[in-house]
């Protein structure tokens, strides 16, 4: 509404006042200052009616990231800077530039490689980490690592000071994240095989189109070795009908209150959704290998290999569960 528009309108309804009033033809009072006050109100609605619109179409349009990684080869990345988490374990921040991001799909990873340290073969090793950094995460691509006394690979990442680089190549595609595909999701981790794992609920609980309902099963030896406790336990505050965690030690303190032990199967049936739900449900699983192998069967290298162990005696499908 314009501020003419608003001021006759204004005097319109003067005009109308005087034709119906009942006051005696004496009373000479001018309601004039009282006409004036409702135009001015009137052109003050109109300004900021005007200012909200203006505002609202000046919303700036989202930034455009892109990736800098190479399926096919692998790039350099620059170490930003290392955090340390426990007593064998750091987060090591790599810096992507302004304007890019990792943009990986959900769930895959990337491969790491070190010319330090070379195979049977003669070649550089190279092993598979899961970034926990959001893949639309502008400017970094985080990872979480444990130090292990026999991973050459982990070892030579945690010799790494800020400003050294990284060979790095991906995306490696693993499973292929749809929203809503399934009712429930069960998740099965052990150590530092929680990335994948949170990778997974990261994307798909921050999706307000969610409605799949995650339970998480995080298996470790101490109180101490549990990782990204802090995020799961937030995450389970802001999400309180769609995730749930369970942490279970192998070597619990004298105070814990939660299951020890190994992930058994009474444990499972207690908090993963049954078999009998069929395609409604996944089950994924992700730790070292001998507590996949227990749990679901032997990985065959890169492929998933047979379907045995826990799951397998608890009445689960090969199409139900899934190995990182």
């Amino acid at each position: 509404m314009s501020f003419i528009r608003a001021a006759t309108l204004a005097r319109s309804a003067a005009a109308s006042t005087r034709l119906y009033s009942t006051e005696a033809a004496t009373v000479k009072k001018s309601k004039l200052p009282i006409y004036l006050f409702g135009a001015t109100l009137a052109s003050a609605g109109a300004y900021q009616y005007f200012t909200y619109e203006n505002k609202a179409e000046e919303v700036k349009p989202k930034k455009v990231l892109t990736s800098p990684l190479d399926p096919k080869d692998f790039i350099d990345l620059t170490l930003k800077k290392v955090e340390p988490y426990n007593h064998n374990t750091s987060k090591f921040v790599f810096d992507l530039g302004d304007g890019k991001a990792s943009l990986l799909p959900i769930a895959s990873c990337v491969l790491i490689k070190t010319d330090d340290f070379k195979d049977a073969k003669g070649k550089p090793m190279a092993r598979p980490y899961t970034p926990i950094s959001a893949s639309d995460l502008e400017g970094e691509l985080t990872f979480i690592i444990k130090k292990y006394e026999t991973g050459n690979v982990s070892k030579y990442i945690h010799s790494l000071q800020p400003g050294d680089k990284l060979a790095i190549k991906g995306p490696m595609p693993k499973w292929p994240w749809k929203m809503n595909e399934f009712d429930e999701v069960g998740l099965i981790g052990g150590g530092t095989g929680i990335a994948p794992l949170y990778q997974v609920l990261q994307h798909a609980l921050a999706d307000q189109t969610n409605k799949t309902k995650f339970k998480l099963i995080f298996a470790n030896v101490t109180e101490a070795d549990i990782l990204l406790r802090e995020e799961f336990d937030t995450m389970k505050k802001k999400y309180p009908n769609t995730f749930d965690v369970v942490y279970v030690l192998d070597k619990p303190p004298a105070n814990w209150n939660g299951p020890s032990g190994f992930v058994s199967a009474d444990l499972i049936k207690r908090h993963i959704a049954p078999p009998s739900l069929g395609e409604k449900v996944k089950v994924f699983v992700c730790g070292p290998p001998p507590q996949v192998a227990s749990l679901a069967g032997k990985k065959d290298g890169p492929r998933q290999g047979e379907l045995n162990g826990v799951l397998k005696e608890l009445g689960y499908t090969t199409d139900q569960i899934y190995k990182f």
